[in-house]
């Protein structure tokens, strides 16, 4: 098989326009544009509103290159496409090749007929799907959540990222371009064209099942030959005939090394090579998979509190803890495996164990899921459907939607992390049977011909193991209607931040599975500045508002935050404190529902990342800085975690340590109840026991006595070994009311190699929800947002973004704490 790969230079240019630009592939027009300077960046002040005529516009692609004669003595010539986006025209040489509508697939078409040695030009015309949807929208006139740069503009109608059209956390930046690799092929004889791998665990050894079809340009006498490798060395191999276009092999590898989510094991990778060969052991083709060796299903069985919903490896139920994913950028070109693998590093690092590839956005890239597996994170896809209704009555969408789901469970379906195939998000709570004035729903019927039927059957039939699951949420018992019902499925909760309620109410939830519940904040500082001039800088400006696209966003922010905190008294003040308030209400309800296994069984907020730089539901802001909920999630994700659950009208406290590692965990947990000052009002130590993956409440303490909410403060620790695993802090009134002392920080910085710098921070009062910063470079630390005890040392480490001497650290270092914002 031979291989022309037509990535790299290309030039776009606007239709009806000569101008072109130098253009990337894969990539896109709104990347090539910025790179070459023709537009304003859209993500600073509301540069954004200037750009919507990018995606009115037709666009067209093209370049040259050589075409080697021995390629076109190939039996057969394919032009393979990864990606499209969407509405594209493809020519060779000036003639027309095919045409596409959905950016979600993988297309290839046989060229060599349009193929001449030598010199060749392709040309790929991009239409705006602006006006297609528009007179779909106009003519069927069904709900979506989302509508375009223009009005009646809708994703519904068209295949392509629901997205890229705006969302309560991104942009309105419709795009088009060659967003994936782009290839000639050639080959004679036959190649394959479909890998399966089927695992078979049984004491001691797993039984790996390989099952090809291969395609077949005349009669051949064809063999298949399998080689398993772990670390370059061969574990397995067999080898086996063809017989029409099909072939299966089996192989045993023994004493299998198992593959385990983050927190739990190591994540071992084995290499699974199958060749085609011709009679005489001439190799035609090769595919290359990477796998580990797991069980990994979604376990719902009967309990004592309904139906359960909890993901098992490898025999061990496990709670999952993680967010929700949302695309890489609202700019598709610029995605990059870095970018990729410092996010999903990021997550591993808080102790994360799974991610829910969200709906409305894109199959991520390959090197997505290859970091998931090397990283232990396990992977919940939807597909690609969210928050509206979609045309299910029309055949031609169906068999588009049917090749989309089968080209990425056959792209997908070999990782290790890949945990649940999901239909949809929202669509059963909000576009399902409702009825609406303006618009129509899909009706029962309608949806259950995707959702119950199209979707799952080519599961089935594509994948065959991992579980599909047909909407988030879902209530399998009972009114599907009833999508939040607390006995079975799965829980989007929601009723902290659009309902309003207080961050207590998440510890009244009994959910089995929370796959979304979320609390915004503002991004820091140094990102906020990124794209605002000085005067947009409060948050009520046009700017400011721009970048939060949730209608109740900024004064929901500032509605919770004056419930908890004192009015800050600046703009930069505003947005530190919004990040603690963030994690304070994901650390009430992670922490309470950790508490609750197993009747409750993962928690996944909303959400991880930023599209572009924003006030959102991230701990990650869009240039991967930390909030502070991201830093707190280290701590209630972290594998033993000690807890308190006050009791103001009992006056009391219990402390429960939960523990998701395979172990008992033994040790002594240190409690200090203080007034503000510091001061010792009581103290004592309690014994530990923590049965394994389990949580254990182990005491509860009486503290009528000394019971003074607004002047007391309860510190616990656990201690294992000699070393402390998990710290806490209880405070019994909102912080608001807590009559807190300015504290005096001192710090000492020593630079410790790698642009990395050692804070030792003391401080002689409490200092709460204290962090770490630089005046003029953004910063990583090693822990952020820490309560820190008068006449205890804590040390941390911090990475500037850039380098610095440390003599510009100690210059430039600032640290905060609560009392500092008011």
């Amino acid at each position: 098989m031979k291989q022309l790969r037509l990535d790299g230079r290309w030039v776009v240019r606007q239709v009806g326009t000569a101008r072109t630009w130098p253009a990337r592939v894969p990539g896109d027009v709104l990347a090539d544009l910025l790179r070459a300077k023709a537009i304003p960046d859209p993500f600073y002040r509301e540069n954004e509103n200037e750009l919507h005529w990018i995606g009115q516009s037709d666009w067209v692609y093209e370049r040259s290159f050589q075409v080697p004669a021995a390629l076109l003595r190939e039996d057969r010539v394919l032009l393979q496409c990864d990606g499209l986006d969407t509405f594209a025209a493809v020519s060779l040489n000036g003639r027309p090749v095919a045409q596409t509508d959905n950016m979600h697939r993988r297309y290839e078409w046989e060229v060599k007929k349009f193929l001449h040695p030598g010199r060749n030009r392709i040309r790929v015309v991009f239409a705006s799907v602006n006006d297609y949807t528009r007179r779909r929208f106009l003519k069927d006139r069904i709900y979506s959540s989302v509508t375009g740069t223009l009005a009646g503009t809708h994703p519904s109608f068209v295949r392509k990222m629901a997205c890229n059209f705006g969302w309560d956390w991104g942009p309105s930046l419709v795009s088009m371009g060659i967003w994936r690799g782009i290839r000639l092929v050639g080959f004679s004889t036959a190649r394959l064209r479909d890998v399966r791998l089927l695992q078979t665990h049984t004491k001691n050894q797993v039984q790996l099942d390989v099952k090809l079809e291969c395609e077949t340009t005349a009669p051949a006498a064809l063999r298949v030959r399998t080689t398993v490798l772990r670390r370059g060395h061969v574990v397995a191999e067999a080898a086996a005939a063809c017989r029409r276009n099909r072939g299966r092999l089996t192989l045993i590898i023994r004493n299998p090394e198992l593959w385990w989510p983050n927190g739990m094991g190591n994540q071992p990778l084995y290499e699974v090579r199958v060749e085609l060969l011709t009679a005489n052991g001439a190799v035609l083709d090769t595919q290359t998979k990477r796998i580990g060796l797991r069980t990994l299903r979604l376990d719902r069985h009967p309990d004592r509190w309904g139906e359960s919903f909890q993901f098992v490896v490898n025999g061990v139920p496990f709670f999952a803890k993680g967010a929700n994913w949302i695309p890489v950028d609202a700019v598709m070109g610029r995605r990059s495996p870095a970018r990729y693998r410092a996010l999903l590093q990021d997550a591993a690092a808080a102790h994360m164990n799974m991610l829910r590839v969200w709906g409305g956005g894109i199959f991520e890239d390959d090197c997505f899921y290859d970091y998931c597996d090397e990283l232990g994170i396990c992977v919940w896809q939807d597909f690609l459907f969210a928050c509206m209704a979609y045309p299910s009555w029309d055949q031609a969408f169906l068999k588009n939607v049917e090749a989309e789901a089968r080209d990425n469970v056959r792209r997908l379906r070999h990782h290790a992390c890949l945990a649940l195939w999901c239909g949809n998000n929202e669509m059963e709570q909000q576009a399902v049977g409702k009825v609406y004035r303006q618009f129509r729903t899909m009706t029962w019927p309608e949806y259950r011909r995707l959702f119950d039927q199209l979707l799952p059957r080519v599961v089935r039939e594509e994948d065959g193991v991992v579980a599909y699951w047909p909407s988030s949420p879902h209530s399998p018992q009972g009114d599907r209607a009833d999508y939040n019902n607390p006995k079975c499925g799965d829980a989007h909760l929601w009723d902290v931040w659009h309902g309003k309620k207080p961050f207590e109410w998440y510890r009244t939830c009994q959910h089995r599975f929370n796959s979304e519940f979320g609390f915004q904040s503002f991004p820091e500082p140094h990102t906020v500045f990124g794209y605002t001039l000085p005067a947009d800088r409060n948050v009520t400006t046009a700017v400011m508002e721009h970048h939060q696209r949730s209608g109740i966003g900024n004064t929901t922010i500032m509605q919770y935050l004056l419930d908890w905190f004192r009015l800050p008294t600046s703009f930069e003040m505003t947005l530190w404190t919004s990040q603690i308030l963030q994690g304070m209400a994901i650390k009430y309800a992670v922490e309470h529902w950790r508490r609750n296994m197993p009747r409750g069984m993962g928690t996944l907020y909303w959400q991880l990342n930023d599209v572009w730089p924003v006030a959102s539901w991230s701990s990650l802001d869009y240039h991967g800085r930390w909030k502070a909920l991201h830093y707190m999630a280290r701590h209630f994700y972290a594998p033993v975690l000690l807890s308190g659950l006050e009791d103001a009208n009992h006056k009391t406290v219990e402390l429960h340590v939960t523990n998701d590692t395979a172990r008992t965990v033994t040790g002594t947990i240190r409690w200090q109840l203080t007034d503000l000052t510091g001061k010792t009002v009581r103290a004592g130590t309690v014994p530990a026991r923590a049965r394994p993956r389990a949580n254990t409440r182990i005491t509860t303490l009486d503290l009528h006595r000394e019971f003074d909410p607004r002047h007391r403060l309860l510190w616990i620790a656990l201690t294992v070994n000699g070393k402390t695993v998990s710290r806490n802090l209880v405070h019994l009134a909102r912080p608001k009311h807590l009559e807190l002392a300015r504290p005096r920080i001192r710090t000492a910085v020593r630079p410790v190699g790698n642009n990395q710098f050692e804070i030792r921070l003391r401080t002689d009062r409490p200092a709460l929800w204290v962090w770490v910063g630089l005046q003029n470079c953004a910063c990583r630390a090693t822990d952020n947002f820490f309560h820190l005890q008068p006449r205890r040392t804590h040390t941390i480490r911090i990475t500037p973004e850039r380098e610095l001497s440390v003599a510009a650290v100690r210059a430039g270092l600032t640290v905060g704490s609560l009392r500092d914002t008011y």
